[in-house]
């Protein structure tokens, strides 16, 4: 089994942007986190973030027919990237959303995301933990 683990804008930042609300990890430490609790679940992870919608959209259309799932913290284009969306429509995998903090506990315009209606499911608000729950929770699928 094939994951790809999408990282959208700013969280290229981890660790320095607002700690208390992202936590302290950089995003290399979590994607090193999500790499050996993949190697544990015997499952293969392909990460990358970018701060270009596009980027995100051609990485998908790429990998996508390579892979069996995709987790994704789509950032700010969650509440407003229906090119995201569709992209992700189109690649027939099931999809997790993830995000660092609960966003339901934000400002308002974070409650609403358009990629959830899609996704097989969301987890908000674990921190970097959270990507870890959405792996496990595909591998479990494959058994």
């Amino acid at each position: 089994m094939k994951i790809l683990v999408i990282h959208g804008p700013n969280l290229n930042m981890l660790g320095k942007r607002e700690p208390e609300l992202y936590g302290d990890k950089t995003l290399v430490e979590i994607d090193t986190l999500v790499e050996k609790r993949a190697r544990e679940l015997e499952v293969e992870v392909l990460c990358f973030q970018s701060n270009s919608e596009g980027a995100l959209i051609d990485f998908i259309q790429a990998q996508a027919p390579k892979a069996d799932a995709i987790i994704i913290n789509p950032g700010a284009f969650t509440h407003y990237s229906l090119s995201l969306r569709d992209a992700l429509i189109v690649s027939d995998l099931p999809v997790i959303e993830v995000h660092l903090s609960n966003i339901y506990a934000r400002e308002e315009w974070r409650h609403k995301s358009v990629i959830a209606p899609i996704a097989r499911g969301q987890i908000s608000g674990l921190g970097w933990r959270g990507y870890i729950a959405a792996l496990e929770i595909l591998a479990a699928e494959k058994a």
